[in-house]
Protein backbone atom coordinates (compact mmCIF):
# COMPACT_ATOMS: atom_id res chain seq x y z
CA UNK A 1 0.00 0.00 0.00
CA UNK A 2 2.83 2.58 0.93
CA UNK A 3 4.59 1.64 -2.32
CA UNK A 4 1.51 2.20 -4.40
CA UNK A 5 0.96 5.75 -2.73
CA UNK A 6 4.37 6.81 -3.29
CA UNK A 7 4.19 5.22 -7.19
CA UNK A 8 0.97 6.94 -7.54
CA UNK A 9 2.37 10.39 -6.15
CA UNK A 10 5.55 10.27 -8.64
CA UNK A 11 3.01 9.17 -11.34
CA UNK A 12 0.71 12.02 -10.89
CA UNK A 13 3.36 14.63 -10.01
CA UNK A 14 5.16 13.96 -13.13
CA UNK A 15 2.16 14.17 -15.33
CA UNK A 16 0.73 17.16 -13.88
CA UNK A 17 3.51 18.93 -14.18
CA UNK A 18 4.48 17.82 -17.60
CA UNK A 19 0.91 18.67 -18.68
CA UNK A 20 0.98 22.04 -17.12
CA UNK A 21 4.03 22.95 -18.47
CA UNK A 22 2.90 22.32 -22.01
CA UNK A 23 -0.44 23.39 -21.57
CA UNK A 24 1.38 27.09 -20.40
CA UNK A 25 3.29 27.11 -23.39
CA UNK A 26 0.42 26.39 -25.93
CA UNK A 27 -1.57 29.12 -23.65
CA UNK A 28 1.08 31.61 -24.94
CA UNK A 29 1.16 30.20 -28.25
CA UNK A 30 -2.35 30.89 -28.66
CA UNK A 31 -2.36 34.41 -27.26
CA UNK A 32 -0.04 35.79 -28.95
CA UNK A 33 -1.69 33.99 -32.27
CA UNK A 34 -5.38 35.39 -31.11
CA UNK A 35 -4.67 38.30 -29.27
CA UNK A 36 -6.30 39.50 -26.03
CA UNK A 37 -9.58 40.30 -27.51
CA UNK A 38 -9.63 36.37 -28.89
CA UNK A 39 -8.37 34.89 -25.44
CA UNK A 40 -11.47 37.10 -23.92
CA UNK A 41 -13.64 35.68 -26.30
CA UNK A 42 -12.49 31.97 -25.81
CA UNK A 43 -12.53 32.24 -22.12
CA UNK A 44 -16.54 33.90 -22.04
CA UNK A 45 -16.92 30.25 -24.52
CA UNK A 46 -14.99 27.82 -22.06
CA UNK A 47 -17.37 29.41 -19.44
CA UNK A 48 -20.19 28.01 -21.17
CA UNK A 49 -18.59 25.14 -21.62
CA UNK A 50 -18.01 24.86 -17.75
CA UNK A 51 -21.96 24.70 -17.19
CA UNK A 52 -22.58 22.37 -19.92
CA UNK A 53 -20.22 19.77 -19.19
CA UNK A 54 -21.68 20.19 -15.61
CA UNK A 55 -25.19 18.76 -16.67
CA UNK A 56 -23.40 16.32 -19.22
CA UNK A 57 -21.52 14.57 -16.15
CA UNK A 58 -23.82 15.09 -13.50
CA UNK A 59 -21.95 13.81 -10.36
CA UNK A 60 -21.18 10.66 -12.47
CA UNK A 61 -16.85 10.39 -12.13
CA UNK A 62 -17.10 10.51 -7.98
CA UNK A 63 -20.47 8.16 -8.38
CA UNK A 64 -18.54 5.38 -10.44
CA UNK A 65 -15.54 5.74 -8.59
CA UNK A 66 -17.33 4.98 -4.88
CA UNK A 67 -20.06 2.12 -6.88
CA UNK A 68 -16.82 0.25 -8.05
CA UNK A 69 -15.28 0.25 -4.90
CA UNK A 70 -17.63 -0.46 -2.84
CA UNK A 71 -18.40 -3.84 -5.22
CA UNK A 72 -14.86 -4.19 -4.87
CA UNK A 73 -14.72 -4.53 -1.53
CA UNK A 74 -17.83 -6.68 -1.17
CA UNK A 75 -15.53 -9.36 -3.41
CA UNK A 76 -18.78 -8.69 -5.93
CA UNK A 77 -16.71 -8.50 -9.19
CA UNK A 78 -19.20 -9.31 -11.13
CA UNK A 79 -20.91 -6.26 -10.26
CA UNK A 80 -18.73 -3.97 -11.28
CA UNK A 81 -20.09 -4.68 -15.28
CA UNK A 82 -23.41 -3.59 -13.96
CA UNK A 83 -22.40 -0.68 -12.18
CA UNK A 84 -20.68 0.57 -15.56
CA UNK A 85 -23.19 -0.64 -17.79
CA UNK A 86 -25.93 1.81 -15.56
CA UNK A 87 -23.64 4.27 -15.54
CA UNK A 88 -22.69 4.94 -19.21
CA UNK A 89 -26.73 4.93 -19.57
CA UNK A 90 -26.67 7.53 -17.47
CA UNK A 91 -24.10 9.73 -18.52
CA UNK A 92 -25.59 9.32 -22.23
CA UNK A 93 -28.82 10.18 -21.39
CA UNK A 94 -27.54 13.90 -19.34
CA UNK A 95 -24.79 14.45 -22.04
CA UNK A 96 -27.28 14.31 -25.12
CA UNK A 97 -29.57 16.54 -23.22
CA UNK A 98 -26.82 19.03 -22.81
CA UNK A 99 -25.62 18.28 -25.91
CA UNK A 100 -29.15 19.29 -27.30
CA UNK A 101 -29.91 22.34 -25.21
CA UNK A 102 -26.52 23.66 -26.27
CA UNK A 103 -26.87 23.53 -29.74
CA UNK A 104 -29.94 24.09 -30.33
CA UNK A 105 -29.57 27.22 -28.38
CA UNK A 106 -26.67 28.67 -29.32
CA UNK A 107 -28.24 31.38 -30.78
CA UNK A 108 -29.82 32.42 -28.16
CA UNK A 109 -26.61 31.86 -25.64
CA UNK A 110 -24.20 33.67 -27.72
CA UNK A 111 -26.68 36.64 -28.21
CA UNK A 112 -28.51 37.17 -25.22
CA UNK A 113 -26.12 35.37 -22.50
CA UNK A 114 -22.87 35.99 -23.80
CA UNK A 115 -23.40 39.07 -25.39
CA UNK A 116 -21.52 38.74 -28.80
CA UNK A 117 -22.74 36.75 -31.60
CA UNK A 118 -19.44 35.68 -32.89
CA UNK A 119 -19.44 32.97 -30.32
CA UNK A 120 -22.18 31.31 -32.06
CA UNK A 121 -20.84 28.66 -34.03
CA UNK A 122 -18.01 27.89 -31.28
CA UNK A 123 -20.82 27.33 -28.84
CA UNK A 124 -22.55 24.52 -31.90
CA UNK A 125 -19.35 22.75 -31.99
CA UNK A 126 -18.45 22.54 -28.37
CA UNK A 127 -22.00 20.87 -28.16
CA UNK A 128 -20.62 17.64 -30.32
CA UNK A 129 -17.68 17.00 -27.84
CA UNK A 130 -20.13 16.51 -24.96
CA UNK A 131 -20.77 13.03 -24.98
CA UNK A 132 -17.61 12.11 -25.32
CA UNK A 133 -15.98 13.96 -22.31
CA UNK A 134 -19.25 13.01 -20.04
CA UNK A 135 -18.50 8.76 -21.41
CA UNK A 136 -14.68 9.27 -20.94
CA UNK A 137 -15.84 10.78 -16.63
CA UNK A 138 -17.49 7.26 -16.60
CA UNK A 139 -14.14 5.06 -17.72
CA UNK A 140 -11.47 7.87 -15.13
CA UNK A 141 -13.86 7.26 -11.87
CA UNK A 142 -13.37 3.46 -13.07
CA UNK A 143 -9.61 3.61 -13.37
CA UNK A 144 -9.28 5.55 -10.08
CA UNK A 145 -11.98 2.91 -8.43
CA UNK A 146 -9.66 -0.07 -9.42
CA UNK A 147 -6.28 2.30 -8.94
CA UNK A 148 -5.28 2.15 -12.72
CA UNK A 149 -3.64 5.89 -12.53
CA UNK A 150 -1.60 5.06 -15.01
CA UNK A 151 -4.42 4.45 -17.86
CA UNK A 152 -6.11 7.52 -16.73
CA UNK A 153 -2.69 9.90 -16.93
CA UNK A 154 -2.26 8.06 -20.49
CA UNK A 155 -5.87 9.14 -21.58
CA UNK A 156 -5.13 12.97 -20.35
CA UNK A 157 -1.49 13.38 -22.24
CA UNK A 158 -2.88 11.91 -25.24
CA UNK A 159 -5.84 13.77 -25.01
CA UNK A 160 -3.69 17.39 -24.62
CA UNK A 161 -1.31 15.82 -27.22
CA UNK A 162 -4.54 15.59 -29.90
CA UNK A 163 -6.00 18.92 -29.11
CA UNK A 164 -2.76 20.59 -29.45
CA UNK A 165 -1.95 19.06 -32.96
CA UNK A 166 -5.05 19.82 -34.45
CA UNK A 167 -5.14 23.26 -33.19
CA UNK A 168 -1.75 23.98 -34.18
CA UNK A 169 -2.79 22.98 -37.80
CA UNK A 170 -5.42 25.05 -38.21
CA UNK A 171 -5.09 28.17 -36.73
CA UNK A 172 -2.91 29.31 -39.16
CA UNK A 173 -5.60 28.98 -41.85
CA UNK A 174 -7.65 31.42 -39.76
CA UNK A 175 -7.40 35.04 -41.72
CA UNK A 176 -6.38 37.65 -39.72
CA UNK A 177 -8.93 39.36 -37.13
CA UNK A 178 -11.59 36.61 -37.76
CA UNK A 179 -10.98 35.77 -33.27
CA UNK A 180 -14.71 33.72 -34.28
CA UNK A 181 -13.18 31.68 -36.07
CA UNK A 182 -9.98 31.27 -34.03
CA UNK A 183 -12.31 30.68 -31.23
CA UNK A 184 -14.13 27.79 -33.42
CA UNK A 185 -10.50 26.37 -34.35
CA UNK A 186 -10.15 26.22 -30.24
CA UNK A 187 -13.29 24.73 -29.69
CA UNK A 188 -13.24 22.10 -32.87
CA UNK A 189 -9.43 20.84 -31.84
CA UNK A 190 -11.23 20.61 -28.12
CA UNK A 191 -14.31 18.05 -29.58
CA UNK A 192 -12.01 16.15 -31.72
CA UNK A 193 -9.92 15.57 -28.57
CA UNK A 194 -12.68 14.77 -26.43
CA UNK A 195 -13.62 11.80 -28.71
CA UNK A 196 -10.10 10.37 -29.76
CA UNK A 197 -9.67 10.44 -25.68
CA UNK A 198 -13.06 8.21 -25.48
CA UNK A 199 -11.74 5.61 -28.28
CA UNK A 200 -8.28 5.53 -26.11
CA UNK A 201 -10.32 5.12 -22.79
CA UNK A 202 -12.79 2.75 -24.39
CA UNK A 203 -10.16 0.75 -25.62
CA UNK A 204 -8.15 0.82 -21.88
CA UNK A 205 -11.07 -0.18 -20.13
CA UNK A 206 -12.10 -3.05 -22.94
CA UNK A 207 -8.70 -4.95 -21.76
CA UNK A 208 -8.76 -4.12 -18.01
CA UNK A 209 -12.56 -5.04 -17.25
CA UNK A 210 -11.87 -8.72 -18.24
CA UNK A 211 -10.83 -9.06 -14.83
CA UNK A 212 -14.25 -8.90 -14.10
CA UNK A 213 -15.67 -11.66 -16.60
CA UNK A 214 -18.19 -13.16 -13.78
CA UNK A 215 -21.56 -11.23 -13.80
CA UNK A 216 -24.30 -11.37 -11.62
CA UNK A 217 -27.73 -12.01 -13.82
CA UNK A 218 -29.45 -10.04 -10.79
CA UNK A 219 -28.01 -7.38 -8.89
CA UNK A 220 -30.64 -5.15 -7.37
CA UNK A 221 -30.57 -1.46 -6.86
CA UNK A 222 -27.52 -0.39 -8.37
CA UNK A 223 -30.00 2.34 -10.31
CA UNK A 224 -31.28 4.19 -7.07
CA UNK A 225 -27.16 3.90 -5.49
CA UNK A 226 -26.12 5.59 -8.72
CA UNK A 227 -28.75 8.21 -8.20
CA UNK A 228 -28.83 8.64 -4.72
CA UNK A 229 -24.78 9.18 -5.08
CA UNK A 230 -24.80 11.08 -8.18
CA UNK A 231 -27.54 13.62 -7.42
CA UNK A 232 -26.50 15.48 -4.48
CA UNK A 233 -23.40 16.11 -6.33
CA UNK A 234 -24.97 17.57 -9.64
CA UNK A 235 -27.09 19.51 -7.83
CA UNK A 236 -25.06 22.04 -5.88
CA UNK A 237 -22.41 21.54 -9.34
CA UNK A 238 -25.63 22.73 -11.09
CA UNK A 239 -25.76 25.99 -8.52
CA UNK A 240 -21.80 26.50 -8.21
CA UNK A 241 -20.95 26.21 -12.03
CA UNK A 242 -24.59 28.19 -12.54
CA UNK A 243 -22.94 31.37 -11.00
CA UNK A 244 -19.82 30.99 -11.82
CA UNK A 245 -20.51 31.33 -15.54
CA UNK A 246 -22.85 34.47 -14.43
CA UNK A 247 -20.18 36.11 -13.15
CA UNK A 248 -17.63 35.89 -15.60
CA UNK A 249 -20.55 36.66 -18.37
CA UNK A 250 -21.00 39.15 -16.11
CA UNK A 251 -17.53 40.62 -16.03
CA UNK A 252 -17.21 41.98 -20.16
CA UNK A 253 -20.60 43.30 -20.36
CA UNK A 254 -20.07 45.54 -16.66
CA UNK A 255 -16.57 47.17 -17.66
CA UNK A 256 -18.61 48.06 -20.55
CA UNK A 257 -20.97 49.48 -18.60
CA UNK A 258 -18.02 51.79 -17.01
CA UNK A 259 -17.27 53.43 -20.37
CA UNK A 260 -14.74 50.92 -21.69
CA UNK A 261 -15.06 49.70 -25.56
CA UNK A 262 -16.06 46.03 -25.87
CA UNK A 263 -12.99 45.49 -27.67
CA UNK A 264 -10.45 47.14 -24.08
CA UNK A 265 -13.18 45.30 -21.81
CA UNK A 266 -12.84 41.81 -23.78
CA UNK A 267 -8.73 42.14 -23.72
CA UNK A 268 -8.73 43.10 -20.35
CA UNK A 269 -10.61 39.96 -19.24
CA UNK A 270 -8.55 37.85 -21.65
CA UNK A 271 -5.50 39.15 -19.85
CA UNK A 272 -6.60 38.26 -16.73
CA UNK A 273 -8.66 35.08 -17.43
CA UNK A 274 -6.56 33.78 -20.18
CA UNK A 275 -2.99 35.08 -19.72
CA UNK A 276 -2.17 35.97 -15.59
CA UNK A 277 -4.62 33.04 -14.22
CA UNK A 278 -2.57 30.00 -16.13
CA UNK A 279 0.40 31.74 -14.82
CA UNK A 280 -0.54 32.29 -11.57
CA UNK A 281 -1.35 27.62 -11.47
CA UNK A 282 1.30 26.68 -13.54
CA UNK A 283 3.62 26.12 -9.90
CA UNK A 284 0.64 24.76 -7.95
CA UNK A 285 1.42 21.51 -10.48
CA UNK A 286 4.60 20.91 -8.06
CA UNK A 287 2.38 20.67 -5.10
CA UNK A 288 -1.44 19.79 -5.28
CA UNK A 289 -0.85 16.10 -7.01
CA UNK A 290 0.73 15.15 -3.94
CA UNK A 291 -1.28 16.77 -1.33
CA UNK A 292 -4.37 15.22 -3.24
CA UNK A 293 -2.67 11.47 -2.94
CA UNK A 294 -2.74 12.38 1.22
CA UNK A 295 -6.70 12.74 1.24
CA UNK A 296 -7.17 9.17 1.47
CA UNK A 297 -4.80 8.86 4.33
CA UNK A 298 -6.24 11.23 6.14
CA UNK A 299 -9.62 9.45 5.66
CA UNK A 300 -8.44 6.62 6.75
CA UNK A 301 -6.90 8.08 10.03
CA UNK A 302 -10.47 9.17 10.67
CA UNK A 303 -11.72 5.82 10.24
CA UNK A 304 -9.49 4.17 12.35
CA UNK A 305 -10.00 7.41 14.98
CA UNK A 306 -6.83 8.06 14.96
CA UNK A 307 -6.84 11.85 15.93
CA UNK A 308 -3.09 12.93 16.52
CA UNK A 309 -2.58 11.36 12.93
CA UNK A 310 -5.13 13.10 11.81
CA UNK A 311 -3.62 16.35 12.69
CA UNK A 312 -0.44 15.68 12.07
CA UNK A 313 -1.14 15.42 7.96
CA UNK A 314 -3.36 17.76 8.17
CA UNK A 315 -1.00 19.96 9.76
CA UNK A 316 1.99 18.97 7.34
CA UNK A 317 0.24 19.95 4.20
CA UNK A 318 -0.70 23.23 5.45
CA UNK A 319 3.02 24.10 6.47
CA UNK A 320 4.54 22.45 3.19
CA UNK A 321 1.86 24.48 0.73
CA UNK A 322 2.45 27.72 2.96
CA UNK A 323 6.08 27.08 2.22
CA UNK A 324 5.37 26.30 -1.31
CA UNK A 325 2.83 29.37 -2.07
CA UNK A 326 4.85 31.82 -0.18
CA UNK A 327 7.91 30.74 -2.65
CA UNK A 328 5.53 30.88 -5.64
CA UNK A 329 3.97 34.22 -5.13
CA UNK A 330 7.48 36.16 -4.24
CA UNK A 331 9.37 35.07 -7.89
CA UNK A 332 5.60 36.07 -9.15
CA UNK A 333 5.92 39.27 -7.49
CA UNK A 334 9.56 40.11 -7.79
CA UNK A 335 9.72 38.74 -11.86
CA UNK A 336 5.94 39.36 -12.87
CA UNK A 337 6.81 42.10 -15.26
CA UNK A 338 9.68 40.03 -17.05
CA UNK A 339 7.71 37.29 -17.55
CA UNK A 340 4.59 39.15 -18.79
CA UNK A 341 7.24 40.78 -21.37
CA UNK A 342 8.71 37.47 -22.31
CA UNK A 343 5.25 35.23 -22.13
CA UNK A 344 2.80 37.48 -23.57
CA UNK A 345 4.81 40.52 -25.28
CA UNK A 346 2.45 42.54 -22.92
CA UNK A 347 3.50 45.15 -20.03
CA UNK A 348 -0.38 44.47 -19.22
CA UNK A 349 0.34 40.98 -18.27
CA UNK A 350 3.19 41.51 -15.73
CA UNK A 351 1.46 43.93 -14.09
CA UNK A 352 -1.82 42.05 -13.27
CA UNK A 353 0.84 38.71 -12.48
CA UNK A 354 2.90 41.15 -9.67
CA UNK A 355 -1.16 42.32 -8.42
CA UNK A 356 -2.49 39.12 -8.33
CA UNK A 357 0.52 37.26 -7.17
CA UNK A 358 -0.31 37.07 -3.18
CA UNK A 359 -3.24 35.86 -4.19
CA UNK A 360 -1.14 32.36 -5.06
CA UNK A 361 -0.80 31.94 -1.00
CA UNK A 362 -4.55 32.09 -0.48
CA UNK A 363 -5.84 30.17 -3.69
CA UNK A 364 -3.41 26.98 -2.58
CA UNK A 365 -4.04 27.15 0.66
CA UNK A 366 -8.17 27.01 0.08
CA UNK A 367 -7.78 24.19 -2.46
CA UNK A 368 -5.50 22.59 -0.38
CA UNK A 369 -7.78 22.98 2.36
CA UNK A 370 -10.66 22.18 0.43
CA UNK A 371 -9.38 18.69 -0.29
CA UNK A 372 -8.84 17.71 3.51
CA UNK A 373 -12.34 18.72 4.49
CA UNK A 374 -13.60 16.49 1.47
CA UNK A 375 -11.26 13.86 2.91
CA UNK A 376 -12.78 14.61 6.62
CA UNK A 377 -16.43 14.28 4.86
CA UNK A 378 -16.87 17.78 5.09
CA UNK A 379 -18.20 17.39 1.50
CA UNK A 380 -21.27 19.34 1.13
CA UNK A 381 -19.80 22.13 3.98
CA UNK A 382 -17.14 22.82 1.24
CA UNK A 383 -20.02 22.83 -1.34
CA UNK A 384 -21.81 25.09 0.30
CA UNK A 385 -18.97 27.13 1.16
CA UNK A 386 -18.31 27.26 -2.92
CA UNK A 387 -22.21 28.32 -3.80
CA UNK A 388 -22.13 30.98 -1.85
CA UNK A 389 -18.64 32.62 -2.67
CA UNK A 390 -20.04 32.10 -6.37
CA UNK A 391 -23.09 34.06 -5.06
CA UNK A 392 -21.12 36.83 -3.69
CA UNK A 393 -19.04 37.23 -6.55
CA UNK A 394 -22.15 37.72 -8.67
CA UNK A 395 -23.48 40.26 -6.92
CA UNK A 396 -20.78 42.19 -6.42
CA UNK A 397 -19.58 42.07 -10.15
CA UNK A 398 -23.02 43.31 -10.76
CA UNK A 399 -22.68 46.20 -8.65
CA UNK A 400 -19.02 47.19 -8.55
CA UNK A 401 -17.68 46.67 -12.49
CA UNK A 402 -19.83 49.47 -13.99
CA UNK A 403 -18.53 51.86 -10.75
CA UNK A 404 -14.96 50.63 -10.59
CA UNK A 405 -14.20 48.84 -13.85
CA UNK A 406 -10.83 46.57 -13.37
CA UNK A 407 -9.77 47.87 -10.71
CA UNK A 408 -13.14 46.67 -8.47
CA UNK A 409 -12.36 43.04 -10.59
CA UNK A 410 -9.30 42.72 -8.97
CA UNK A 411 -10.40 43.75 -5.82
CA UNK A 412 -13.86 41.30 -6.22
CA UNK A 413 -11.30 38.34 -6.76
CA UNK A 414 -9.17 38.82 -3.49
CA UNK A 415 -12.29 39.85 -1.62
CA UNK A 416 -14.05 36.16 -2.95
CA UNK A 417 -10.52 34.12 -2.25
CA UNK A 418 -10.27 35.47 1.17
CA UNK A 419 -13.74 34.74 2.11
CA UNK A 420 -13.54 31.64 0.54
CA UNK A 421 -10.56 30.17 2.30
CA UNK A 422 -11.37 32.33 5.78
CA UNK A 423 -15.13 29.86 5.92
CA UNK A 424 -12.97 26.56 5.22
CA UNK A 425 -9.83 27.32 7.42
CA UNK A 426 -12.28 27.38 10.31
CA UNK A 427 -14.10 24.23 9.44
CA UNK A 428 -10.86 22.45 8.90
CA UNK A 429 -9.77 24.02 12.67
CA UNK A 430 -13.13 22.54 14.12
CA UNK A 431 -12.39 19.01 12.94
CA UNK A 432 -8.64 18.76 13.47
CA UNK A 433 -6.43 20.82 15.93
CA UNK A 434 -4.68 23.60 13.21
CA UNK A 435 -1.63 24.45 15.20
CA UNK A 436 0.07 26.75 12.43
CA UNK A 437 1.79 30.22 13.79
CA UNK A 438 2.58 33.28 12.85
CA UNK A 439 6.23 32.41 12.14
CA UNK A 440 5.23 29.79 9.27
CA UNK A 441 4.23 32.43 7.34
CA UNK A 442 7.19 35.05 7.94
CA UNK A 443 10.18 32.66 6.89
CA UNK A 444 9.56 31.46 3.88
CA UNK A 445 8.61 35.25 3.30
CA UNK A 446 12.34 36.40 4.21
CA UNK A 447 13.54 33.38 2.33
CA UNK A 448 12.12 34.19 -0.84
CA UNK A 449 12.78 37.69 -0.62
CA UNK A 450 16.24 36.97 -0.12
CA UNK A 451 16.34 34.72 -2.58
CA UNK A 452 15.47 36.39 -5.30
CA UNK A 453 17.03 39.93 -4.45
CA UNK A 454 20.21 37.60 -4.22
CA UNK A 455 20.07 35.90 -7.51
CA UNK A 456 19.44 39.26 -9.33
CA UNK A 457 22.45 40.58 -7.71
CA UNK A 458 24.90 37.97 -8.59
CA UNK A 459 23.54 37.31 -12.20
CA UNK A 460 24.09 41.50 -12.88
CA UNK A 461 27.82 40.55 -11.34
CA UNK A 462 28.61 38.21 -13.88
CA UNK A 463 27.16 40.01 -16.56
CA UNK A 464 23.39 38.49 -16.83
CA UNK A 465 21.16 41.66 -15.84
CA UNK A 466 17.59 40.95 -15.27
CA UNK A 467 15.70 40.82 -18.81
CA UNK A 468 12.34 40.59 -20.58
CA UNK A 469 13.22 37.27 -22.38
CA UNK A 470 12.30 33.98 -21.52
CA UNK A 471 15.99 32.97 -20.96
CA UNK A 472 16.70 36.03 -18.29
CA UNK A 473 13.50 35.30 -16.50
CA UNK A 474 14.26 31.45 -16.45
CA UNK A 475 17.78 31.99 -15.08
CA UNK A 476 16.91 34.26 -12.51
CA UNK A 477 13.63 32.30 -11.39
CA UNK A 478 15.73 28.94 -11.31
CA UNK A 479 18.45 30.32 -9.10
CA UNK A 480 16.02 32.17 -6.05
CA UNK A 481 14.47 28.68 -6.14
CA UNK A 482 17.43 27.22 -5.50
CA UNK A 483 18.79 29.31 -3.14
CA UNK A 484 15.35 29.48 -1.32
CA UNK A 485 15.74 25.34 -1.37
CA UNK A 486 18.68 25.77 0.72
CA UNK A 487 17.77 28.56 2.91
CA UNK A 488 14.09 26.01 3.79
CA UNK A 489 16.55 23.32 4.32
CA UNK A 490 19.06 24.67 6.69
CA UNK A 491 17.28 27.43 8.75
CA UNK A 492 13.63 25.71 8.62
CA UNK A 493 13.91 22.00 7.76
CA UNK A 494 10.52 20.53 8.92
CA UNK A 495 8.75 22.16 5.26
CA UNK A 496 11.88 21.89 3.36
CA UNK A 497 10.35 18.76 2.13
CA UNK A 498 7.62 16.33 1.31
CA UNK A 499 7.51 12.81 2.17
CA UNK A 500 4.08 10.92 1.11
CA UNK A 501 4.11 8.44 3.50
CA UNK A 502 3.22 9.49 7.23
CA UNK A 503 3.10 6.89 9.25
Amino acid sequence: MRKHLVYNTILLTAVSIYMRSVSLVFQVYVSNAIGASGIGLFTLILSVQALAVTLATSGIRYAVTRLVAEELGLNRHGGVGVVMKRSFAYAAIFSMLAMALLYFGANRIGSDWVGDERTVLSLKILAFGLPFLSLCSVMSGYFTAVQKLSKYAAVQVFEQLCMIGCIIVLIPKIPEGRIDLSCAALVLGAAVADAAAFLFSLVLYLLDRRRYKRAFKKLAGVTGRLLRMASPLALTAYARVSLSTLQHLLVPSGLKRSGISADAALSSYGVIQGMVFPMLFFPSAFFLSVSELMIPELTEAQVSGNKPKMDMIVNRILRICISFSIASAGLLFMFGDELGSALYSTADAGKYIKILAPLVVVMYLDTVTDGMLKGLGQQLYSMGINIMDAFISVVLVYFLLPVWAIKAYLFIIFITEAFNFMLSILRLARVVAVTIKLSDFVKPLIFILTSANLSILLLRLIGLPLSGNVLSASLHIALSALFYLSFSRLLCPASAGFNPVIR
